[in-house]
């Protein structure tokens, strides 16, 4: 069998992205029969609009993921992190998660996260070369 793959596309479009994520999401959905999946997204934004905060992830079979948590920067140090976090977490034990879990590299948010009572479970070296990338959980009660 010959199989031609394409040149490497650098820049594909977010309905490509979709599909591929929403493909692996049947196959997960249809492999686990857990179909609780729902977004949990957060967007702090000024009066104009401008975000200057957010928090993007899912909770899905008793977990939720954050996948990303931004402030921007001046108007970092200010609560707007722990007060996401805090937001996501209400809303995980809401909707019956166990646990948080997310990742961030060594020159992110690791000590952040820990403040909040994350624990790294796992860390990858070298990625990227010189840092380290972490994986941290957090036990929720249960409601």
């Amino acid at each position: 069998m010959n199989i031609n793959i394409p040149p490497v596309d650098e820049k594909p479009s977010d309905s490509d992205i979709h599909f591929l994520e929403d493909r692996i999401n049947e196959y997960n959905l249809e492999r686990t029969r857990l179909k609780d999946g729902k977004i949990l997204s957060y967007l702090v934004r000024e009066e104009d609009g401008t975000i200057i905060a957010g928090l993007y992830g899912w909770t899905w079979g008793g977990c939720c993921e954050i996948r990303y948590l931004w402030v921007r920067w001046d108007y970092r140090n200010r609560g707007y992190g722990k007060a996401l976090m805090a937001a996501a977490q209400t809303e995980a034990i809401a909707r019956g998660c166990r646990q948080m879990i997310l990742d961030t590299h060594s020159f992110q948010a690791p000590r952040f996260y820990q403040g909040l009572g994350f624990e790294i479970v796992a860390t990858h070296a070298d990625y990227p070369r010189g840092h380290q990338k972490h994986y941290l959980r957090k036990a929720l009660l249960e409601s």
